[in-house]
């Protein structure tokens, strides 16, 4: 591997969450349960002391197990959580997040969410004035945008913030957190193409799939994390062969 500086370099890295171990039935039977401090709480280790580079350019397909941190990791790296403990390295100017299903109000139209959700991925107004007919043409929703979302399946949801989140050109650090599994076959077929033409298009990319044919399809590394800790890091082919044979998919 080249000599050259990271472009993202993680340190130690650790996440832990607080989880409440008690049933409760609302906001205010948790509040009387806080109060009377009958609320106990489990701690979860979903990052576990990982540490690894990644260099300009490279495709790294991050894999494990349901629940390992593959998703909690990308979170990390972009900022929108902080880590417990350890470090990353990373400008955050030149990242750009891809993950379905977050930022959508229910009770908005189709159209709505459009500006909704593209200014929580930090798009301007004008930049999605610009790009709405090409959000909704790829999306395949021309007849429903004035619907309200509720109203919509979970593949038009997908659909819709798929097109959203890749509306703009490819940023220089590209995280996809399960981006690849959206619609039938046919929208998956299209949805590959555009996310193949940003990767090419010289983004460094880390890519979270529970496929794993996406990932020895498009990345030439992988991290294997499992239960939260860095199991594997290498070529992908072998790492994804020695992930398969511990039971993986």
């Amino acid at each position: 591997m080249a000599d050259t500086q990271p472009v993202i370099s993680i340190k130690n890295l650790t996440m832990r969450y607080r989880i409440s171990t008690a049933n409760v039935s609302g906001l205010k039977d948790y509040l009387i349960r806080k109060i009377k401090n009958q609320i106990n709480y489990r701690e979860l280790l979903a990052l576990d002391d990982v540490s690894f580079d990644i260099q300009k350019g490279e495709v790294v397909g991050i894999i494990g197990t349901n629940g390992s941190g593959k998703s909690t990791l990308l979170k990390l790296i972009s900022g929108a959580i902080s880590p417990s403990s350890g470090e990353i390295e990373v400008d955050r100017r030149k990242i750009q997040l891809l993950t379905l299903g977050t930022g959508f109000d229910m009770e908005l139209s189709g159209r709505e969410n459009v500006y909704l959700n593209g200014s929580i991925i930090g798009y301007s107004k004008d930049f999605l004035d610009g790009h709405y007919d090409e959000i909704v043409e790829f999306a395949e929703l021309q007849d429903f945008m004035e619907e309200k979302v509720k109203n919509y399946s979970s593949g038009m949801v997908s659909r819709l913030g798929f097109a959203i989140a890749t509306a703009g050109d490819a940023a220089e650090i590209l995280l996809l957190d399960e981006v690849l599994s959206v619609g039938d076959e046919f929208f998956r077929k299209k949805s590959l193409k555009r996310i193949k033409e940003m990767i090419h298009g010289g983004s460094t990319v880390v890519m979270v799939s529970h496929g794993m044919g996406t990932i020895l399809d498009n990345c030439d590394r992988a991290v294997w994390i499992e239960k939260g800790k860095l199991r594997m890091d290498g070529d992908v082919k072998t790492v994804c062969a020695e992930y398969r044979k511990l039971g993986g998919q």
